[in-house]
């Protein structure tokens, strides 16, 4: 049993992920760790912590900053803040692998909706063939809900 507490021990670990809008206020946040056991204190935290890297340039990469004994890599996007935060020894690439993942599983999600392209808007929506073939990052919402409905019902009629 010793083992397993050295290994979690060791296991990398988020105490929070943030995504903040352009005046510091929530649009989603999830935190992980019992470190701010109140709303209060977690509003603060987001409130501090933006405050202190609202004026630092990290729209081309993600920036690494150490607060309240924190390690907190973020990026801006737009109006968008992102932050993944871990404690002050987890490994800053780990915590900037974890930004990233988020960050491209949104834009990926999102990509429909952030399109300002009208012609690329009009050919998506116009386009009434359902290829449930293509990578889910080129399907329509639609088609994304069509693709998972037949693959649960193929999965629970196996």
């Amino acid at each position: 049993m010793g083992s397993f507490f050295a290994y979690r021990d060791s296991c990398p670990s988020i105490k929070n992920i943030l995504i903040l809008d352009s005046e510091g206020k929530r649009v989603a946040v999830k935190y992980y760790s019992d470190d701010w056991a109140t709303n209060s204190a977690k509003l603060d935290f987001e409130k501090s912590l933006f405050t202190k890297t609202m004026k630092t340039n990290a729209r081309t990469e993600a920036e690494i900053a150490m607060f309240d004994s924190n390690i907190v890599i973020y990026k801006f996007v737009q109006d968008l803040h992102f932050f993944v935060t871990g404690g002050d020894e987890e490994n800053e690439l780990i915590l900037a692998t974890v930004l990233q993942g988020l960050f491209d599983a949104i834009s990926l999600i999102l990509r429909m909706i952030l399109e300002t392209d009208a012609n690329h808007i009009v050919g998506k929506v116009a386009s009434h063939n359902m290829d449930l073939d293509a990578p889910l990052s080129e399907q329509t919402i639609t088609q994304a809900w069509a693709t998972a409905r037949d693959h649960l019902t193929k999965t629970l009629l196996k």
